[in-house]
This record gives structure tokens, C-alpha cells and sequence, in this order.
């Protein structure tokens, strides 16, 4: 095994975050063969209220900032929290409440990517 690199560290750390505060349809998209992509790591998941969207996103932050020193370049959408989004650079979360991510179908959008279903 090679040494696991601070990009799969923060994934591993993130979705932690995300299990932890029972965030729901954990999704990794790997996007780094797909030419012109936002992050080379997309991470989606849902939850059930914006109180439950809020929490995953805030348990994130904490989790990656006491373990890995690593604070987000940009977080939006907290002002309702329908739809968060945390900025890694290189990972970016989105965390949906159920509806939303629905309605968007953001899996669709990236059906190129190389995409990891979380088992909860």
C-alpha cells in the first residue's frame, strides 16, 4: 500500500463527519479524469431538515480543522441550509436536503465520474 495521500485523508475524514451526524446516500465522485472539473473530488449526501443539513456541514468543518488543521476555502447555502456546500479546493461537499437533491440530480450531471457508494 502506498502512503494514502492528504487528499484521500480528507475524504476519509469528511465522510466520517458525514456518518457521525447520520448524513445519508454517501457519495464519492472521483473526478480527476474528467477534463475541465470544479475539484478533483466531488462528496454528496443528504439530510433529513436543514437542522440535520447544518449539523453534517458543521460537524465536517470541526472533524477537518481538529484533525487535519484544514479549514474550508468557501462554505455557502448555510443561511437556510437546503443545499450546503464546504469548499476543500481539491474536495468539495454538497449536502442536500432530500428534496433538493432530487430535484437537482447532481449524480446525473457527473455520470462520467468514477463514483464510490458509502456503505452507512
Amino acid at each position: 500500500m502506498g502512503k494514502i495521500t492528504e487528499k484521500q485523508l480528507l475524504v476519509d475524514k469528511i465522510v466520517e463527519a458525514i456518518q457521525d451526524t447520520k448524513g445519508e446516500d454517501v457519495l464519492v465522485f472521483d473526478l480527476s479524469n474528467i477534463e475541465n472539473a470544479a475539484a478533483e473530488t466531488f462528496i454528496i449526501c443528504s439530510g433529513n431538515s436543514n437542522t440535520q443539513v447544518s449539523a453534517i456541514s458543521g460537524n465536517i468543518e470541526k472533524k477537518v480543522r481538529n484533525d487535519l488543521q484544514e479549514r474550508p476555502w468557501h462554505v455557502e447555502g448555510t443561511e437556510n441550509s437546503m443545499w450546503v456546500l464546504v469548499d476543500y479546493v481539491s474536495v468539495v461537499v454538497h449536502i442536500f436536503q432530500k428534496e433538493i437533491r432530487e430535484y437537482y440530480d447532481i449524480e446525473e450531471l457527473w455520470g462520467d465520474a468514477k463514483i464510490t457508494k458509502i456503505e452507512s
